[in-house]
């Protein structure tokens, strides 16, 4: 039994001078394969023997030396990416194989096509680069001219390949234009240098997530919140037209994707309240804003309280940035279909308006009065006259403010047949509050067609209810002489006290 198992020890001694005596054979068939003086008598022993001699050292050592170069020569042309992309010629088209091998193909296409470039030098990769640009082309067609369902190996291949090339971090230096008071459309927008392929890599995914082979169940575990969020990262690019087919491409995964509908309006109800209370830079905001327009009218009725608080918490504050030009027409819309939708949220808009109505900024107040008109024109009388008062009030500053563009916007409202009626309607609120603005217009304003405005307004009211309007302007009359007896005073108040002052200095 002992001998048994001794026997199948292996026995350390024979296979060591195996090894030495191969090792030997192999060292010089590499030192002779390599040049090398195999004609030397003594490396010829060398090889035979266990004794190694100073030159077989020598040769041996060349050997890793051109080994080790060789090594790095093939690191860095896998850094370089020349070593993926030499596999890339030796790759059929896809159109070239059976059917049954198709999908192999199409994943391994995937995979080389993981391979970023950097897009700064022009002059680097240029052929690799153009053979990613076909493959990504060729990737394209067959995911549009597709039969079958893509299975789950491929769906995880496609997720994997569009975030290395779309998932990277904004490098370039933004700066928020608007801020600074000048006009954004005479700036040019920043164009990404890897353009060429992320054009591709994005007609990819919209073509992908817009297959009716594409399952949604199936997806969604690799198209997971995860992915969403970089998704919506990317809206920040710069470049408008990376931010185009973002907005398509969202909008096709809110559609296909019901599961992630109340994450994806959560992580824009973020990134709006980043904008507006701690940056005031971002440059996807219109983008998200027409994506929600969308979104808002399929709400079904009665509205949801989420998306009601979603009005008040997002949407209105998002008028306080100053860049608000670079957005103001999505929002509008936005807020619009809200009023449309539900009337009776008409009173708690307006309000927000006048929350954060402009004091400084007159080209910001012509568009608060323009957003003004379209839910004025939404608002049922019920609603209008719960905010009336504070509303007119400030459109009174308005016929009286120092920029002739704001008191003539004002003054346009008149001109809308449904606010027309709804002040009508309202006159003996409305008129006391606006008469005095009217009439200091009427008298003394430098602005022509404000002025010419002005005193249609006045007619109205005056055809309409001429009692009323003689009781406002008698009112006013009183208001204004009382004004020119506090003035008086005022100013004898401050003729005593400089006498006294003269008085008192003359004395000492």
């Amino acid at each position: 039994m002992i001998k048994q198992i001794l026997k199948k020890i292996p026995r350390k001694s024979s296979k060591t001078a195996d090894n030495r005596e191969h090792g030997g054979n192999s060292t010089t068939r590499s030192i002779n394969s390599n040049g090398s003086r195999s004609s030397d008598p003594v490396k010829s022993k060398a090889g035979n023997s266990n004794i190694i001699s100073p030159q077989a050292i020598d040769s041996a050592s060349d050997v890793v030396q051109n080994y080790g170069n060789k090594m790095q020569r093939g690191v860095n042309s896998k850094l370089n990416g020349n070593s993926t992309f030499s596999l890339f010629e030796t790759l059929p088209g896809l159109k070239d194989v059976p059917s049954s091998e198709k999908q192999n193909l199409f994943i391994k296409k995937l995979n080389l096509c993981c391979t970023v470039f950097d897009f700064t030098d022009a002059t680097k990769n240029l052929k690799e680069k153009e053979i990613k640009r076909q493959t990504l082309l060729e990737l394209v067609d067959y995911v549009t001219s597709a039969n079958g369902k893509f299975s789950e190996t491929v769906i995880q291949e496609i997720v994997k390949m569009v975030s290395a090339n779309l998932f990277r971090a904004f490098t370039l230096p933004r700066e928020n234009k608007v801020v600074e008071g000048l006009d954004l459309e005479e700036e040019e927008p920043s164009m990404d240098p890897a353009w060429p392929h992320l054009q591709i890599v994005y007609e990819f995914l919209l073509r992908f997530v817009a297959s009716p082979e594409t399952d949604a169940k199936l997806s969604k575990r690799y198209i997971d919140q995860f992915f969403v969020v970089k998704l919506l990262g990317l809206f920040d690019s710069e470049d408008p037209r990376e931010r185009e087919y973002l907005k398509t491409i969202l909008h096709r995964i809110y559609g296909k994707f019901m599961v992630h509908r109340p994450f994806i309006r959560k992580v824009i109800n973020n990134i709006f309240y980043q904008f507006i209370f701690e940056t005031e830079k971002h440059n996807g905001i219109a983008e998200l804003l027409e994506i929600l327009g969308s979104i808002i009218n399929g709400f079904a009725l009665p509205l949801k309280e989420e998306h009601k608080l979603f009005l008040i918490r997002a949407l209105i504050p998002l008028h306080k940035p100053k860049c608000l030009a670079m957005y103001h027409q999505q929002l509008c819309y936005c807020i619009t279909q809200f009023v449309e939708k539900d009337c009776k949220l008409a009173d708690a808009v307006i309000r927000g308006f006048l929350k954060y109505w402009p004091v400084t900024n007159s080209s910001k107040e012509v568009m608060f009065l323009n957003e003004l008109e379209e839910v004025l024109e939404a608002t049922q009388p019920a609603e209008f006259q719960r905010c009336m008062v504070p509303l007119f009030r400030q459109i009174g500053r308005c016929l009286n403010g120092l920029h002739f563009q704001v008191a003539e916007r004002a003054l346009f409202l008149w001109n809308n047949d449904h606010i027309e009626n709804l002040i009508i309607q309202n006159r003996k609120v409305i008129l006391p509050i606006i008469f005095p603005a009217l009439e200091k217009n009427a008298r003394k304003h430098w602005n022509q067609a404000v002025h010419s405005l002005t005193l249609n307004v006045r007619k109205i009211f005056y055809d309409l209810d001429p009692e009323l309007f003689k009781e406002c302007l008698h009112k006013f009359r009183e208001d204004e002489s009382k004004e020119g007896e506090i003035e008086a005073r005022r100013e004898a108040t401050w003729k005593r006290l400089e006498e006294l002052a003269i008085g008192k200095a003359a004395k000492e």
